[in-house]
């Protein structure tokens, strides 16, 4: 292992803006206590805020949805002239083909890797010819991992009960962990100014959806406000939060229901933009498109709502929601319940099903701002209990550490 470089750490995820906006603190911390990294992912406009960060980045091109064998074949190659070059101390892989063909060529150049299993989307949904290929890969390809990090227990439990890991490389982190002081309560009283604006295309970019327009949300104090954040996928129970929404305004017409996030037009789950307004246009729904700043949204929202039936790690989205005060309502369902202890931060609905969704959001109509409050705060303490950002920042470094110990 002499031939290994004793302070360079690599870090491989499918897109650039996951580690920016997932790992940024980790990375800071990394360069803080001595150790050069560097960054193997798809180039984005956030490879250069990376940069900025003091980051190495080495761009590899990697079609997250594509099951060309050509283009996996020409991906796990840039794999092995990168690592080849880098020679790491160590490499930590995020997301599933780094985490699949990151570790594949990390074990035949003998690096040490650590591995973040942090969600496993439709590939392990049914028992298809990809389900089974999935299942295979990350079989062999997690047997030398100095450690699987896990996001949530179903997923744990599945990976050993499958032979794809073994019980003493799993182990559970709380996600990704929250910024706590970011997102924090007191930003409640905060307006939100931003402008309309929503990922389009395959370039990364953020386009405007109405050319010139900002968008201005300040609801009424007495009207109750929903939000869902996420990537507009059918998956993430997107049909299922309009539906509700018509089912609530027929009742309550002042309600507001929020949804923001981007079209991802490369998914063949995208929710169509024309559906979205469709959907605004009927009025059931305000669509603000993808915020660079979620906060200033959070803050003047009575409730998160994340209905997906997606196989989540653990969503950032409620964490942050949680983080700052806000009443939660999820599926219970892989990843989605973790965050939500029922009726006392949250409540939690039956993953595909609008009617018992739209009966939780009534639950939190009915119960008034007090104890809506209440049970804010008791999310907010769960968050700094359990999913402090620096629980999983401080296991990383630990984990590198010991690495460095065990391999010279």
């Amino acid at each position: 292992m002499k031939w290994l470089q004793s302070n360079l750490i690599v870090i491989s995820a499918n897109t650039s803006w996951y580690i920016f906006n997932f790992r940024l603190r980790m990375i800071r911390e990394l360069i803080n206590q001595g150790f050069e990294v560097a960054v193997v992912a798809p180039e984005d406009e956030y490879l250069s805020r990376l940069v900025q960060e003091g980051c190495r980045i080495l761009p590899i091109n990697l079609l997250s949805k594509s099951i060309n064998p050509l283009v996996e074949i020409k991906a796990i190659y840039q794999y092995v002239r990168i690592y080849s070059l880098l020679r790491p101390a160590a490499v930590l892989h995020f997301t599933p083909k780094p985490n699949i063909y990151g570790s594949l060529v990390a074990k035949m150049l003998g690096i040490p890797y650590i591995n973040n299993i942090g969600g496993l989307g439709t590939a392990f949904a049914g028992n298809g010819w990809l389900c089974s290929m999935a299942r295979v890969m990350y079989r062999f390809s997690q047997r030398s991992a100095v450690k699987i990090f896990f996001q949530n227990k179903d997923d744990l439990d599945m990976f050993i009960r499958c032979g794809m890991a073994r019980p003493e490389q799993a182990e559970l982190l709380p996600g990704s962990g929250v910024d706590l002081e970011k997102f924090n309560p007191e930003l409640g009283d905060s307006g939100v100014h931003g402008k309309l604006t929503c990922r389009q295309s395959n370039d990364n970019s953020n386009q405007p959806l109405h050319e010139g327009q900002e968008y201005l949300f300040q609801a009424p104090e007495d009207n109750v406000v929903f939000l869902l954040i996420a990537r507009l996928i059918w998956d993430k129970g997107i049909g299922e939060y309009a539906e509700a929404a018509r089912a609530i305004k027929a009742k309550y017409p002042d309600v507001e229901f929020m949804l923001l996030g981007f079209v991802d037009d490369n998914n063949p789950g995208a929710v169509p933009e024309k559906r979205i307004r469709e959907w605004e246009a009927e009025g059931i729904l305000k669509w603000v498109g993808r915020q660079e700043d979620v906060r200033l949204f959070i803050a003047r929202t009575d409730c998160v709502v994340l209905p997906s039936y997606y196989r989540e790690g653990t969503p950032r989205s409620l964490l942050e929601a949680a983080s700052m005060g806000k009443p939660l309502i999820a599926a219970d369902s892989v990843g989605t319940r973790e965050p939500v202890e029922n009726g006392i931060n949250g409540f939690l609905c039956r993953p595909m099903d609008a009617m018992d969704l739209a009966a939780k959001m009534q639950l939190i109509i009915d119960m008034g701002p007090e104890k809506r409050l209440a049970m804010g705060i008791r999310g907010r303490k769960k968050m700094e209990k359990e999913y402090d950002e620096n629980i999983v920042i401080k296991k990383y470094i630990e984990d590198i550490k010991a690495v460095l110990v065990n391999h010279r």
